[in-house]
């Protein structure tokens, strides 16, 4: 998809792109750039958020910053101009009236020295505004000029700002069919409560729309869908320092309301798509581990995996990868519209991992072909970026098996739903101290239990079974990793 138009003055459209495949919208974390702001080719301008990962978008040209079309928290269709560059360098220019107006301007503060006729200066303390949001009065004076016309030394306003200063009648109001001039969180709280900003009568100056304005428009009627709740709170994020991803929230003295997006709102439709398309079948086993365990700890003083991730997480993915390669049929997936089973001959091996974003899946591409150096390498890596929030759409995509490690938080086992797409997904639980028959005598051993829910269209109780009786025979006698791999 292109992400980019440019019009004869230069001036160059950033679009939101598809980070993804097939994502139609993306939310704006953060900016990292105001107008004004010296961009260069490929420097990251802004954070956004997909239902798959965080992501920073670089741009792809040099200029000059000179509109943000959407403030941080916004979500953005894809397709949709997130940000105009002035390729043409300089400073963000100001939009002049045409000639045949003739426009009175306010003059400038007398401490506010005359700029020289030779050269234009750069601006200072300028007030960095989003699109459509209005400005300072300071922003809005412009000094007489004489002579050759030269921008004075003073904030700068930008085109966006000078045109919807256009729309202001005699009487500070807003013209009628036009955009109403409100503040970032103005608009928020308006769009909380179910406010039209067009049929509030602005009280502040410049005719700007207040809070005050927005919660008089509503106090005669509380909103009808929400009776009880008295009011809409909102996270208070300046206009020039908001919050990477706001939240809105609907408050009572009983519940607390947040808006389901992003990654947990990408997860719940998947496994709602998941539980009731695909028929799952689940198996538990319960193993004794005491010999991996053991083997775990050698490896942590083994020179060879010195600096690695080695935990039994490891050697359970291991062991994963050598009953696929004894029973390849499980390692597929069902094409509904061609009324195929796909068998892969790979394996990307899914990892689910719990962030603040919520729960995300990536995978290790061709796990199967790794030695057990690279595969803790490639785990250690994997975990690393996950809980940096900096998992690439990429590393979600194309999974065929996964493993879910339930056992972290102190849990026995559990019926794991399939990822999408997939045929399996192994359930970890926690590895605990139980008395154990061992060699006829009860003794105290490391025991699991394992949870396997599989696609019942792919994968049969045999089948299944195989499998899970295979990763659990591994796990007792993990010398089999080298026998059966």
């Amino acid at each position: 998809m292109t992400t980019m138009t440019e019009n004869a003055s230069g001036l160059r459209e950033f679009k939101m792109p598809d980070v993804g495949e097939g994502l139609t919208e993306a939310e704006i974390l953060k900016w990292y750039v105001q107008p004004g702001d010296t961009v260069t080719d490929g420097q990251v301008v802004c954070e956004v958020e997909t239902a798959k990962a965080a992501v920073e978008l670089p741009i792809p040209y040099d200029g000059v910053v000179r509109e943000l079309h959407f403030p941080e928290g916004t979500t953005v269709d894809v397709g949709q101009v997130i940000i105009a560059v002035d390729v043409a360098g300089g400073s963000a220019p100001t939009e002049e009236t045409p000639a045949a107006v003739e426009t009175p301007v306010a003059e400038a503060p007398a401490s506010t020295p005359q700029a020289p006729v030779a050269e234009e200066p750069k601006p200072e303390g300028r007030t960095p505004v989003l699109v459509g949001y209005g400005v300072s009065e300071a922003s809005t004076k412009r000094r007489p000029r004489k002579g050759a016309e030269v921008p004075a030394q003073q904030p700068e306003t930008f085109p966006a700002v000078a045109a919807i200063q256009g729309e202001l009648n005699g009487h500070g109001s807003v013209a009628v069919g036009q955009r109403p001039l409100a503040k970032p969180p103005v608009r928020k709280l308006a769009k909380d409560l179910g406010v039209d900003l067009a049929t509030i009568t602005p009280s502040g100056p410049d005719g700007i729309i207040t809070r005050e304005d927005v919660h008089a428009a509503v106090a005669p009627a509380p909103a009808p869908e929400r009776p009880a709740v008295p009011a809409v709170t909102a996270s208070p994020v300046p206009a020039q320092a908001q919050a990477p991803a706001p939240v809105v929230t609907y408050d009572t003295a009983r519940e607390t309301r947040i808006p389901i997006k992003g990654v947990r709102k990408a997860t719940a439709a998947a496994m709602i798509g998941s539980a009731f398309t695909a028929p799952h079948v689940t198996e538990f086993v319960t193993v004794d581990v005491t010999r991996t365990m053991k083997l775990v700890e050698e490896l942590k003083q083994d020179k060879e995996m010195q600096g690695l991730r080695v935990n039994p997480l490891l050697l359970i993915a291991k062991a994963l990868l050598v009953a696929i390669k004894r029973n390849p049929d499980v390692n597929a997936s069902w094409d509904e519209a061609a009324q195929e089973i796909v068998l892969k001959h790979y394996v990307n091996l899914g990892i689910a991992a719990a962030t603040p974003r919520g729960l995300i899946v990536p995978n290790i591409k061709d796990a199967h072909t790794k030695t057990l150096p690279q595969l803790a390498g490639a785990l250690g890596e994997l975990v690393a970026t996950a809980r940096e929030g900096k998992t690439s759409p990429a590393a979600m995509q194309g999974g065929t098996v996964t493993i879910t490690n339930v056992g972290v938080f102190g849990v026995d086992t559990g019926t794991p739903i399939l990822n999408p797409g997939e045929s399996a997904i192994l359930a970890i639980g926690a590895i605990k101290l139980q008395p154990w028959v061992h060699k006829g005598k009860v003794k105290p051993r490391q025991v699991t239990t394992l949870a396997l829910s599989f696609d019942h269209r792919l994968v049969d109780g045999e089948l299944g079974s195989k499998v899970l009786a295979d990763v659990a025979a591994i796990l007792e006698q993990p010398k089999r990793l080298i026998t059966w791999a």
